[in-house]
């Protein structure tokens, strides 16, 4: 944002013109509901302004994942594929599923809970990182007027290429075993919309956070393991006793995992109350991301 003072002639009173986002706006003539509207439209603004930039570093940052390797992107398939070989050696053959569900074939169980650890490394692979974001880039940051904002954007944008990859592999081997795809996978864009909405917010507080205590990357780095296993990836929500099969969505990646598995694994639409409540959580912690990190914005600079 440019702030650039002008005097208003033919006036009685001097007003303050600020140039936001390149439109010139009298913070005297902004309504509350202006105001609001202005913030719900900023983020999207800053991305569309910085778009170029936003491509050249995803695309270098991209391009460094595998620097040196002669195999490259190969490595990005060849992992979430020994994972999925991996679970089906481990749980193929199961008769009953975790939701205490018969099984199809024996490749059930591995698809199961495949398509839950690829919400689930979603989230980790950003949560790792998010603390220590800000200091990758701490040279831009301070010595020049660089989107700190965009790095969100960017690092989730990076991670869902990988998630992509693994959702992809995760349709091939349900299409190769079943023979076929549920008509509900079109709603998959929708899922993975309002995951990296999620994640784009919880990285914005992280990294704010991180810019001032190292704690928060030691603090993600003990929780993330433990969440494995709070989240229902080995079993399902669905087994667990009153109240917890409701207090299980305090923990928001369980609405993720759920909604991914029922359009993918169980060819069927997701309870309205678990989507409400997921997109609800996802557009919260987006916003309340973004305004987290506008507020400790001016100081990130001199911390780093």
């Amino acid at each position: 944002m440019i702030e650039k003072p002008e005097h208003q002639t033919g006036h009685s009173d001097m007003l303050l013109l600020h140039v936001v986002d390149g439109e010139s706006v009298i913070d005297g003539n902004l309504g509350p509901w202006a105001i609001f509207v202005r913030f719900l439209r900023a983020p999207f603004a800053s991305a569309y302004r910085h778009r170029d930039l936003i491509r050249v570093i995803l695309k270098r940052e991209l391009d460094e994942r595998f620097k040196g390797s002669q195999a490259g992107w190969v490595w990005a398939l060849t992992a979430p594929l020994l994972a999925l070989m991996t679970y089906t050696f481990a749980f193929g053959g199961s008769a009953v599923l975790p939701n205490k569900t018969a099984a199809k074939s024996a490749y059930d169980y591995s698809l199961f809970v495949f398509g839950g650890l690829i919400a689930f490394n979603f989230f980790a692979e950003m949560a790792y990182r998010a603390p220590s974001l800000l200091q990758e880039y701490a040279h831009f940051i301070k010595q020049t007027l660089f989107p700190a904002e965009m790095l969100a954007v960017i690092s989730t944008l990076r991670a869902s290429a990988y998630a992509g990859i693994g959702l992809a592999l995760m349709l091939a081997a349900q299409l190769a075993f079943t023979g076929s795809l549920s008509w509900t996978v079109i709603f998959l864009p929708l899922w993975a919309i309002s995951f990296m909405a999620f994640l784009v917010g919880l990285t914005w507080f992280l990294s704010a956070l991180g810019a001032f205590t190292r704690d928060v990357s030691y603090l993600m780095m003990t929780i993330a393991p433990l969440l494995l296993f709070a989240t229902p990836v080995f079993f399902s929500q669905e087994v667990l006793p009153p109240p917890m099969d409701v207090l299980i969505y305090a923990n928001v990646l369980t609405g993720f995992v759920e909604i991914v598995r029922d359009l993918v694994f169980f060819g069927r639409l997701p309870g309205l109350a678990v989507t409400a409540w997921t997109f609800f959580i996802s557009l919260a912690m987006f916003w309340f991301g973004f305004w987290f990190f506008n507020q400790n914005r001016a100081n990130i600079a001199d911390v780093l």
